[in-house]
């Protein structure tokens, strides 16, 4: 067997990782890599292998620096069957129809200035229509159901906890006589938190490739969570403000809404509307209903107390979906929760609710993930006196606010306790990823400490002999 890193190797975003064993090509992962816009744009439209020669895919979950890439795969020649659970399918068949949205508007964008200057315009790096061409490649799998994917190679699908249907990649590979066992972690959750079910430890693997997101870093407890929030809420409704949440579509939005329920039925916050202005997280949450074989027991006995309450939806909740809806949030002059994506404030509608908030000194912008360097998040997190929105520079007058008890990421110590349930017996190798450079280091020297032999911290394009 042999590994080569393309993506999420020294940085976190962009996860692809290709597979060679028994004679066939495997791509774990095709997700877009985020960073620079001219950077981005070029690594993204080529492909560093050829796609034509990749005999199966198999994706860990939706979010799209995983999933992000595959439209452009499929149009490069891809067609082989992209294997993932059938949550997952589901949530990307609204993200990247999404995602080829952002790339034509981007396109749009870019070719007016392009325009002005007289030079040629630039292809959208994959269409609508490109997105939903890939959907036909997915084949949508149970949780620990094996199947035979290709000639000698059993994939098994376990929990990861991470997002709905997100996944651990267990691959069991008949080479010379004998089988190996090989697992990707995908995104790892953290055990114990609200929705999902924990992350179900590998059994048996010889071959470990882990994420390490927050592999230097501690979260706040769970259980204090919801109090955070309230707090900031109570707070700034105090001070006549408004609360803008700046939250990932997928997951992130569906875990703040879920507690914001849990609080309103203690009767623990005040008496304020609360907006998810979001399509794609309005698409994503109707998934989430559809999928209850993701919730933990927890959420169920939630939905069970109430004949069958919704957990996505109360009475001062509003799902906004028009833009004409969304423009009126801007008139609201009274307290309230506005959810918006994208996560990291690099797009979407958050842009505009950011741009009327940021100035008012009563309002509160409230940060419940991991912010990537270069980012308008990592700069609100940063308290940059002045930050550009829509190329316009705006002072920061909001309070800035972070909770890092949502993170849909294992922090350093859960991630330790999961890999230390698969050591014994027999795990030869782990490969660090999916995380800042500094991230993956220290990582890697806890996991030599609890006694892997080979621990390797991959560079791009990095070739590894299994």
């Amino acid at each position: 067997m042999k590994l080569q890193f393309f993506g999420a190797a020294r940085t976190v975003t962009g996860s692809m990782h290709l597979l060679e064993a028994n004679g066939q090509r495997i791509l774990l992962d095709c997700g877009l890599y985020q960073g620079p816009r001219k950077e981005a744009y070029e690594r993204n439209r080529r492909l560093p292998f050829d796609a034509r020669g990749i005999d199966a895919m198999i994706l860990s979950h939706a979010h799209i620096d995983h999933s992000g890439n595959i439209p452009t795969l499929v149009k490069s020649g891809f067609r082989g069957d992209i294997f993932t659970t059938a949550a997952t399918r589901d949530l990307c068949a609204s993200m990247l129809r999404d995602s080829g949205h952002i790339q034509e508007d981007d396109a749009e964008y870019v070719n007016k200035k392009r325009a002005k200057k007289g030079e040629a315009p630039v292809e959208p790096l994959y269409t609508i229509e490109d997105a939903e061409r890939s959907m036909n490649s997915f084949v949508g799998l149970g949780y620990n159901r094996p199947k035979t994917i290709l000639p000698g190679i059993t994939l098994t699908l376990q929990e990861a906890g991470h997002i709905l249907g997100s996944a651990v990649v267990v691959l069991d590979v008949e080479e010379g006589g004998q089988t190996r066992r090989l697992a990707f972690s995908g995104d790892l959750g953290r055990k114990g938190a609200p929705i999902l079910r924990d992350p179900q430890p590998v059994e048996g693997a010889a071959h470990l490739i882990v994420e390490s997101t927050y592999g230097d870093r501690q979260h706040d407890p769970i259980e204090s969570t919801d109090d955070e929030l309230r707090t900031v809420i109570v707070d700034t409704y105090r001070r006549g403000g408004k609360i803008i949440v700046p939250a990932f579509a997928v997951g992130r939005t569906q875990e703040i809404v879920y507690a914001l329920h849990r609080l309103m039925v203690a009767q623990k916050l005040p008496n304020l509307p609360i907006f998810v202005d979001s399509p794609l997280a309005v698409n994503v949450t109707e998934v989430f209903r559809l999928h209850p074989e993701c919730f933990d027991a927890e959420l169920n006995r939630f939905i069970a107390e109430d004949n069958g309450r919704d957990p996505f939806g109360f009475r001062r909740l509003t799902y906004v979906r028009t833009q004409e809806a969304s423009k009126q949030l801007n008139f609201l002059r009274d307290p309230a929760v506005i959810i918006s994506a994208s996560g990291m404030a690099e797009a979407g509608r958050i842009l505009h609710h950011l741009k009327n908030n940021v100035e008012d000194a009563r309002n509160t912008v409230l940060i419940v993930g991991w912010q990537a360097p270069d980012t308008l998040g990592r700069r609100l997190v940063e308290r940059q006196p002045i930050v550009k929105i829509f190329g316009e520079e705006y002072e920061l007058r909001a309070q800035v606010q972070t909770i890092n008890g949502y993170s849909g990421h294992a922090d350093r110590t859960e991630l330790l306790d999961y890999v230390g349930q698969m050591i014994w017996p027999g795990l030869e190798s782990a490969f660090v990823v999916h995380g800042e450079e500094a991230s993956e280091l220290s990582f890697a020297e806890a996991l030599g400490e609890l006694g892997i032999d080979e621990v390797v911290v991959p560079h791009r394009g990095q070739v590894c002999d299994l």
